[in-house]
């Protein structure tokens, strides 16, 4: 299977929130980030998606909710500490597009680095994204610290460890993990001028957190009177870009998606581009079918070469019953492959079969995207694999090997088993809004 990259271009900035939303745009199940997400934090919250279109562009927008939280708007509350925030809704890290809002004391708790490594750790995330993201946390606490004189686990997280900027930050490293994207890079990023305000009092633009992560990364300057870039869409960045693959000089592009800010800024839009891509460009879209017609092998051999083509990249094999000449029955081998893998499944086929050649010729084809997801049976927990069509869920089957396994040592069926994963699948989070599986 080919690696998957992704590279963000920004025009308006860069937040925990727009990132979020790009990779939402690119097909990242918000749903199933949300339900995950609520599955270990103790603030119950709600991602909500909506399309967008500004500024001739099309796009998605993703903002978090709290149940029952203060939400971020202009109104005056009592005994309230003030900062500015970035995007409207935002990370709260502080003054973006220079509208200001209010938090009441208990709107947001504060958290240190270890509290958020206690809270990673207690979750179901995978060790990937839980590493992910607590190298996000790292890396912020050593920029605050190195600016306040003090160590990275001293360091009190405000607005940075509240529940919204923990849902963007654990949000978008699950979104990577489903894009199963495994490098990322990063265009230059535009810096506002002036001064902002934040929760240390009035501050130079960029924010010294956001300046202190930017740092070794490409800055344009812009002159917009914004924080464009924020402390945890930097944090992000610098994090994704430097501890994950380095994306290939050439990549062949998937798809792009628009990342909506909620502010209107003074003379760009308020978008992040995200671009998936895989690698292999010479190969892209180059797939071709080889075959070979056999009415002299051994049956047996066939069946053990089918499972080490399959085991050295080929996309797919099959055979098909013939009838050759004089009468003979035979069978067709058949295989999909990629270009670049075809001549060693080529020589493959000549040392493992009694052929004489084998013919060959390009197609093309078209595939959805998968994702995995866990459900629970009364059997145990079956993978579901799950096609998507531009972000749309379109398919579902359940994993037959697990649904095999779980059936050979409950004593039933694997029919039944593959049932219960269907019924689960429909009726969960991860169903909804699919109309058959």
């Amino acid at each position: 299977m080919k690696k998957k990259y992704l590279r963000f271009e920004s025009v308006g900035g860069a937040s925990g929130d727009m990132i979020l939303s790009a990779l939402a745009g690119l097909g990242a199940d918000i749903a199933v980030i949300e339900k995950t997400i609520n599955s270990f934090l103790p603030e119950q919250l709600h991602f909500h998606a909506e399309k967008v279109a500004e500024a001739g562009l099309n796009g998605m927008r993703v903002e978090v909710r709290g149940h029952g939280l203060q939400t971020h708007d202009d109104r005056e509350w009592p005994d309230a500490h003030v900062h500015s925030n970035e995007q409207g809704r935002g990370e709260g890290d502080h003054a973006h597009a220079h509208k200001a809002h209010v938090h009441t004391q208990s709107d947001h708790v504060h958290r240190g680095l270890k509290e958020i490594a206690a809270l990673l750790e207690s979750s179901l995330l995978s060790e990937a994204t839980r590493r992910l993201s607590l190298k996000v946390f790292t890396e912020l606490a050593v920029a605050e610290a190195k600016i306040h004189g003090k160590t990275p686990e001293t360091v009190q997280f405000h607005e940075v460890g509240a529940w919204d900027s923990v849902a963007d930050i654990v949000g978008a490293c699950l979104a990577l993990e489903q894009l199963a994207v495994c490098g990322v890079s990063c265009g230059p990023l535009p810096a506002g001028i002036g001064t902002i305000k934040c929760a240390h009092g009035e501050m130079p633009n960029p924010a010294p957190a956001t300046q202190e992560l930017l740092s070794g990364m490409t800055v344009t300057q812009t002159d917009e009177p914004f924080e464009l870039v924020t402390p945890t869409g930097a944090a992000l960045l610098r994090v994704l870009t430097g501890t994950m693959e380095k994306v290939p000089a050439e990549v062949c592009l998937i798809r792009n998606a628009f990342g909506f800010g909620h502010s209107k800024l003074k003379g760009r839009p308020n978008v992040l581009r995200a671009t998936l891509a895989e690698d292999g460009c010479s190969d892209a879209g180059q797939i071709v079918v080889m075959e070979s017609n056999l009415d002299d092998c051994n049956p047996e051999w066939l069946g053990a070469l089918t499972s080490e083509l399959l085991e050295m990249g080929a996309l797919d094999v099959w055979h098909t019953p013939a009838v050759m000449k004089k009468g003979r029955p035979a069978t067709v081998l058949s295989v999909l492959s990629r270009a670049g893998d075809a001549a060693d499944l080529r020589d493959k086929i000549f040392r493992s079969t009694t052929t004489f050649g084998i013919r060959w010729y390009p197609v093309e084809r078209e595939t959805l995207e998968r994702r995995k997801e866990d459900v629970s049976t009364p059997y145990g927990k079956v993978p579901v694999k799950v096609g998507l069509l531009r972000g749309e869920q379109v398919t579902a089957t359940p994993e037959h090997d697990a649904c095999a396994a779980l059936a050979h040592a409950a004593g039933v069926a694997p029919r039944l088993v593959h049932e219960a994963a269907q019924k689960a699948f429909f009726i969960s989070d991860a169903g909804n809004g699919y109309q058959s599986v």
